[in-house]
């Protein structure tokens, strides 16, 4: 396999695939293989749709000098990231963590962008395929990359590392998810300190810490420079929430003279994620007011923490991942807002052996706190006894949903993205 014969092709067509179904003019196909498919097997389309080249590791599938034939495609496809990573000498800032990773990079990106030609990780391609393949997007003209690491085993995130070798690093916690692949809250700071572990081997290596957590000031301790942000003194940037009803207003405290931030974001759980992005803009020496401005620009999608008017009922539509830690302060949170209020959460996946136990504590937090209506959704919360609705699947949730005609109501629907509780959403809108 020769690396640079491939990159002298993607320098002069610079678009990567691997959907062949998106295939464009001049695109780079890379057949990657599936528990249910072979990319090899369209190649042959991928090029009558106009791929240059297409990136191949079976050689029955061979065309001639219009396909690559490599040992092994996805290898390929993140060493030639590597290889594109190699040759720049641009900050690499790597996020990872439990709960609030994409959010946090969407906000420095946000807050990055006032000030600089700033390449980040769109949407959720922060996996094994996703990690090179945001690489491969980034141009000559970049100042600043932002990449975003997801994991659900150990040693993934040093993978990642060996790739886009990044120069500064956020953790933004280490919670409970995943738990069937890390086995235990031990081994998600395991995994996700793979990041920190890999800033302290390099000269000049930065992590920007939540000073708060006790465990993320012992993982960072002998990186070479560390930003602090919090919320008590000792930090460089220390905040607070000041409202949040229904959005979140930061007051800062310390480190930046623009003392008030009103965020489109929805729950003080995401005060963190605001000073992780003051934290950063002030290390890469972004004006005050461009940091306030970005901050304040940035409205969350995708189904996470959106809020959203439908007649006169709100919805918080938090559909995106749910983990026990991100779940019990989600909750915590919407209980918190005034007037009649419903629950509809779906169950939480990836959690082993403690996903029972993790669903249980879940109910018994639900019926502390006042609620006009509980919907429980999926086959997890269907083990536990609970006085509230229940329903297999968010097509019988949206069923009942849309027979309450109700109004004047707040709703969270939250859950993990197996369970696709935006499907609520249609109903709920219905209900207005």
């Amino acid at each position: 396999m020769d690396i640079e014969k491939l990159y002298e092709v993607y320098k002069q067509h610079p678009s990567v695939q691997t959907d062949s179904r998106k295939i464009r003019p001049g695109d780079i196909f890379f057949a990657l293989k599936g528990p249910s498919f072979n990319g090899n097997e369209f190649a042959k389309q991928a090029m009558d749709d106009g791929a240059i080249l297409a990136v191949i590791d079976e050689k029955e599938f061979e065309i001639g000098d219009k396909t690559f034939l490599v040992e092994d495609t996805l290898t390929t496809l993140q060493q030639l990231a590597k290889h594109h990573r190699q040759q720049f000498t641009i900050p690499f800032l790597a996020i990872t963590g439990s709960n609030g990773k994409t959010t946090t990079k969407e906000l420095i990106h946000a807050v990055l962008s006032t000030s600089f030609k700033t390449y980040t990780t769109e949407g959720n391609l922060n996996n094994h395929i996703g990690v090179p393949l945001t690489l491969l997007k980034i141009k000559s003209d970049a100042d600043i990359s932002v990449i975003e690491m997801g994991a659900n085993h150990i040693g993934e995130v040093a993978s990642y590392c060996k790739i886009a070798f990044p120069t500064h690093g956020i953790i933004t916690n280490c919670g409970k998810a995943h738990l069937e692949g890390f086995g235990s809250e031990e081994g998600v700071r395991k995994a996700k300190g793979e990041l920190f572990d890999h800033l302290r081997t390099i000269e000049h290596g930065y992590a920007i810490v939540m000073w708060d957590y006790d465990y993320l000031r012992q993982m960072s301790k002998g990186i070479s420079g560390i930003i602090k942000y919090g919320i008590k003194e000792n930090a460089h940037v220390v905040g607070k929430v000041s409202k949040s009803d229904p959005f979140l207003e930061v007051e800062i405290l310390q480190g930046l003279d623009e003392k008030h931030i009103n965020t489109q974001l929805v729950g003080d759980y995401n005060l963190p994620n605001v000073l992780a992005a003051v934290a950063t803009g002030k290390l890469f020496n972004v004006a005050e007011n461009k940091i306030k401005t970005g901050i304040e620009n940035y409205v969350p999608s995708n189904s996470r923490s959106q809020l959203l008017q439908q007649g006169t009922n709100k919805i918080i539509l938090d559909a995106y991942n749910a983990n026990p830690s991100s779940m019990k302060l989600a909750i915590e949170n919407f209980s918190k807002f005034r007037g009649e209020k419903i629950l509809i959460l779906g169950s939480m996946a990836e959690l082993g052996n403690d996903s029972e136990k993790e669903h249980a504590s879940l109910v018994d937090q639900i019926k502390k706190m006042n609620w006009k209506q509980v919907v429980l959704v999926g086959g997890e919360f269907q083990k536990i006894k609970h006085p509230f609705y229940q329903f297999k699947n968010a097509d019988e949730a949206a069923e009942w949903l849309q027979q309450q005609k109700f109004e004047n109501t707040s709703m969270l629907i939250k859950g993990s993205r197996s369970m696709q509780m935006e499907k609520v959403l249609s109903s709920a809108t219905a209900t207005s």
